[in-house]
């Protein structure tokens, strides 16, 4: 390690400046992300200090003891080339090491760095395309639909697990929130059962939906159109796994196109995830 780097957990502070970061990069973070982000795993977030003055951030998050997600990888330009970024690189994975012994980890690289993390033992699963566009459709009046509260909290976070691979109720908690400003969450229930959710939250730029999970084609659809029609008349974007066809041609459908695109990658076991299913990642910080 670079003997004149310092690296320390970060504060709150340290963590939105790392989103600040995030968006002069053209990652166009939430607005409220820094909450959630947190709630996942506190001791997640890591910050490279040289003289004092931030110089690098990444997150290394674990979701129990056997899966962690690596994202906010960003040395800022000036202090590139000084080995500043791979030290926190290797720290992070020490901090998986520790905390998710021998567990998975993953990660949404973008292209420029995609042959670096293979170097790391990462290997590509599939790519992800951002879709984005102004949003012109409206919240269908479906009695199906409503709104995640507390009652259906528990219902959701256990429909979750299969499209996640682990358990994150903190997160989801903080980040399906009833009470939050600037995002909110849809389930779709028929017959008393839950047929797929989203989340719609505010972004720097316009509104992303994440995560759209949904059984079929029809209730994702209808759950993109609720979750949109919020943001009617604004930009909405889309992170899609590029192997679901539909979900393409469900972006495509509303006029939404390709924007940018990152690989997930994982090193350690694939967790085989059902992409088929997954219409809207999450987050590409967190997974």
């Amino acid at each position: 390690m670079p003997a004149d780097l310092t690296i320390r957990t970060m504060t709150p502070e340290n963590l939105a400046l790392t989103l600040d970061w995030a968006c002069e990069e053209g990652w166009n973070p939430g607005i409220d992300d820094a909450a959630a982000f947190r709630a996942a795993d506190p001791g997640g977030f890591l910050m490279g200090f040289v003289d004092g003055e931030p110089v690098a951030s990444i997150s290394v998050v674990a979701y129990g003891d056997a899966f962690g997600f690596l994202g906010l990888y960003i040395c800022r330009p000036e202090f590139r080339g000084k080995g500043y970024g791979w030290a926190l690189w290797q720290a992070g994975l020490a901090r998986l090491d520790r905390v998710a012994p021998g567990g998975t980890v993953g990660l949404d690289g973008v292209v420029a760095q995609q042959d670096n993390y293979a170097r790391s033992g990462f290997v590509r699963a599939h790519r992800n395309i951002r879709y984005g566009g102004i949003s012109m459709v409206d919240t269908p009046p479906d009695p199906r639909l409503n709104r995640i509260g507390q009652g259906f909290f528990p219902t959701v976070r256990d429909y979750d697990r299969a499209f996640f691979g682990s358990s994150r109720e903190p997160f989801l908690k903080s980040w399906l929130a009833p009470d939050a400003k600037t995002r909110m969450g849809l389930a779709l229930i028929e017959d008393g059962n839950l047929r797929g959710y989203g989340a719609i939250r505010a972004c720097v730029d316009g509104f992303k939906i994440g995560p759209l999970f949904a059984g079929d084609e029809d209730t994702a659809d209808i759950l993109f159109r609720a979750l949109a029609g919020q943001a009617k008349g604004r930009m909405v974007y889309l992170d899609l796994p590029e192997p679901n066809e539909a979900a393409s041609r469900m972006a495509e459908r509303y006029e939404l196109s390709p924007e940018f695109e990152t690989a997930r990658m994982y090193r350690g076991r694939n967790p085989e995830l059902p992409v088929e299913r997954i219409f809207g990642i999450t987050s590409f910080e967190l997974g």
